[in-house]
């Protein structure tokens, strides 16, 4: 008798308990997740969990796949909630149909060229660990085979860089080349603004991106800095006149690019029709070659660098007052096409179609008056990982790629007074085929005609 108070207690007290909200509701809870997972298992068979727990142990080849960030990010998160969901489909279709063939391939598709891009990267910011020649050698190869990652537009972070390493241009200080501007026109400023205007103005890329004023001051102060070189080499060559004996001034031999450069245009006539208003610090052309080098650096100073290296230690031969290169060029287009593609050559000549009257402008231009310019930076890619002396196997290139349309013209002239839109890869892989079947004594030629 005493002890059924003791034992009536708990009882009382578990009541007390059970009638609480807070106990209420989680047993409404239970009910309802018991209810759900009857119900479900009764009509489909096991429970979700159990279904879950059967995939994570049955499929465990899906967490093997290339990660979900590869893959556009609004199908993941679609799929991976159907699977969760109490739907009519059934769970085992819907995890083979999550891991879609495509992956792999998508996966590939975005890990090699962001590989190849941090490659380069490192190589442009950190340089070779070791072997610079090598280095440069990978770099060659690296621009051959992948070519530069740009947009639709041709614009890429990393060109100039490129460009400034291949052409070997060391970086100068900003104010060095403010110094020049501040100069004003230089005394080739008539015959540059006379040209600005025309410089690729049907191109809203270049025009958008590029503005006259700025092609104007980069040409005024490319053409200060000949002068200034001119100027001294008129010196040197007044001293080592006094110097000289009796039997006249000795003729001075110039081993580099620059200096023959500089040595051709002090002794250009100032009529010269070649030269302009200004032989010898500017001629015909060096407004397009100087326009994709505006279009591409980042800064007035970088373009500066990189066009004034290129025009005097690359080409120096197409920018003299007489430009004799570009002339030895066009007739080169001539010789090689021969050898190449004797047969085209031979109906263009019957034709009386001669290179001096449709490679002309390509030669002087490094086809820069070719559109798009997006390709024309591409083809420069090459150019100047491997010589500006190959432009001239690229204009045979194009000629064969237009052979079936210019053999069947009887007046294959009118078709070669613009050169169809370039495919700068076509063009590079048609012109490397090419080297091998150039003499070496021709081959030789190509690439001093330059100088």
């Amino acid at each position: 008798m005493s002890s059924s108070p003791t034992k009536n207690v708990p009882n009382a007290t578990s009541a007390q308990q059970l009638n609480s909200p807070r106990v209420a509701g989680r047993l409404r809870k239970l009910q309802s997740a018991h209810q759900l997972s009857s119900k479900y298992a009764g009509s489909n068979g096991p429970s979700l969990i159990s279904q879950q727990r059967q995939q994570q142990h049955g499929n465990t080849g899906i967490s093997q796949t290339p990660p979900v960030p590869s893959i556009p990010p609004q199908h993941p998160p679609q799929k991976q909630n159907r699977t969760r969901s109490n739907s009519d489909a059934v769970v085992p279709s819907i995890s083979k149909a999550a891991v879609s063939p495509k992956r792999p391939a998508i996966a590939r598709k975005a890990t090699v060229p962001k590989d190849a891009k941090h490659e380069l990267d490192n190589l442009i910011r950190q340089g070779p660990k070791d072997d610079v020649p090598l280095g440069l050698q990978n770099l060659r190869h690296w621009i051959l085979c992948d070519g530069m990652d740009a947009d639709s537009d041709g614009m890429s972070h990393l060109r100039i860089y490129v460009w400034l390493i291949l052409l070997n241009a060391p970086p100068i200080p900003t104010d060095s080349y403010l110094e020049l501007t501040r100069r004003g026109p230089s005394p080739a400023h008539p015959k540059i603004c006379n040209d600005t205007f025309r410089t690729f103005k049907t191109n809203p890329l270049f025009k958008r991106r590029v503005t006259d004023n700025s092609l104007i001051r980069l040409l005024n102060a490319v053409a200060w800095r000949l002068h200034d070189a001119k100027q001294e080499r008129t010196i040197e060559s007044g001293q080592h006149t006094n110097a000289s004996t009796k039997m006249g001034s000795p003729k001075i031999q110039h081993t580099t690019p620059l200096l023959r450069y500089i040595n051709d245009a002090s002794t250009t006539t100032d009529d010269s029709e070649a030269g302009g208003s200004c032989p010898g610090i500017y001629v015909q052309g060096m407004n397009v070659l100087c326009a994709p080098f505006l279009y591409v650096a980042r800064s007035e100073p970088e373009a500066f660098v990189a066009f004034h290296r290129f025009i005097t230690r690359e080409c120096p031969g197409y920018v003299r007052g007489a430009m004799d290169g570009v002339h030895e060029g066009v007739a080169l287009v001539d010789r090689c096409l021969a050898i190449v593609d004797h047969k085209l050559s031979a109906y263009l000549i019957l034709k009386g179609v001669k290179a001096e009257i449709y490679a002309f402008a390509s030669v002087l231009t490094m086809c820069a008056g070719t559109p798009p310019l997006p390709e024309v930076l591409h083809l420069w890619d090459f150019l100047f990982a491997y010589g500006a002396h190959l432009n001239i196997l690229c204009i045979c290139a194009q000629l064969m790629i237009m052979r079936e349309e210019l053999m069947a013209s009887p007046s294959p002239g009118k078709l070669l007074r613009s050169f169809p839109p370039l495919d700068a890869k076509k063009i590079i892989m048609l012109s490397v085929g090419l080297i091998p079947k150039i003499p070496e004594d021709l081959y030789e030629e190509l690439v001093y005609h330059v100088q």
